[in-house]
């Protein structure tokens, strides 16, 4: 049973997702002490890795959250 669950999450994580989606999830599971995301931020991020977003405009939980968190830690001022 643990597979499925852990293949449903993986799943999850690596769906294609809104902004707003992204940003509703990632400000509901980031640990207390880190940066917590905005629109605003969201579109710098975006702006600042282009390569991330060349197939379209939707993000993902696997592939951006660690890139995020990390831009964000060494941008505090954004």
């Amino acid at each position: 049973m643990r597979s499925n669950k852990d293949k449903e999450q993986r799943e999850l994580n690596e769906a294609p997702i809104t902004l707003v989606t992204f940003l509703e999830l990632y400000n509901r599971n980031i640990p207390v002490g880190f940066s917590r995301a905005s629109t605003a931020k969201l579109k710098r991020f975006q702006e600042a890795h282009p390569m991330l977003f060349k197939d379209n405009d939707m993000w993902s939980v696997a592939r951006h959250r660690k890139r995020l968190i990390d831009w964000l830690s060494s941008n505090p001022s954004i």
